[in-house]
Parts: structure tokens; sequence; C-alpha cells
């Protein structure tokens, strides 16, 4: 009986199957970051709950990502052509793709937190991001 009690209100955790379209080539890596944490987005950067992958691009359109509480999230990628784990710039500007969960328009910099968070019921999610490319 103590067993049901405390099971009763417990909510089954959630996942999420995400995706990505729009790679210019088959190089490199993806590199992933999924928060629920505004301020830890959109790099993931001392979030301690962050889930992180580092993908072949070949195995970028078929990402899970398990075991997550209910809530809000946002996922912030990199195309990472040549390897060397982080988003290359010029001048400021992206050499490589980028993409956020829900797609936003991107004007100058990375979007809020808000503009990509999507809700993570129990059960699974899918989520498809498209890779922009600036340069």
């Amino acid at each position: 009986m103590l067993l049901w009690a405390s099971l009763i209100g417990a909510t089954a955790p959630g996942s999420i199957e995400a995706g990505v379209e729009g790679l210019r080539s088959a190089k490199g890596q993806v590199l992933v970051c999924l928060t629920m944490q505004p301020d830890h987005f959109p790099d993931c950067h001392n979030d301690p709950q962050a889930r992180r992958l580092t993908v072949p691009t070949a195995q970028a359109g078929a990402m899970r990502f398990t075991d997550l509480p209910t809530g809000g999230y946002a996922i912030a990628l990199i195309h990472d052509e040549n390897g060397n784990n982080r988003l290359d710039t010029l001048f400021g500007i992206p050499k490589e793709g980028f993409g956020f969960s829900r797609n936003p328009v991107i004007r100058f910099g990375a979007p809020k937190f808000a503009a990509a968070r999507f809700d993570v019921p129990s059960g699974t999610t899918a989520e498809t991001v498209r890779v922009k490319y600036i340069l």
C-alpha cells in the first residue's frame, strides 16, 4: 500500500526523438545541446542538467534523449563540419551551420530560450531542427 501511495502523482519520464534537416554536407559531426534552463541556452555552458550529444552527420537524423523530466526544453545544435568541437566564425558570423528547436527566425545572434522552447510530456515527443548556414 505504501508503494502504491508513493506512485500516485509520479509522472512518467518523457523522451525526445530529434532529427536534423538541411545539412549541406556529410562532413564532420553535429553537436547538440538540450537544456531546460534559459540561463544556459544556447550553449549549455555550466548546466549540470544539460544533455549533450556529438553524433556523426549520418546519424543526425535519428537522435534520442530518454528519461527526461517533463517540462519545457530547448535544443541548440551546430554542424561542426571540420570536427574541431566548436562553431567557427568569421568576424562573428557563423561559418558553419546551426539550428534551434521550433526553428525560430534568426536575426542577430541566437534566439531567446522562449522562442526555441517546446514541451516534453510523458511519452515521446518529436522535434526536427532545420540547419541554417550564413556563409
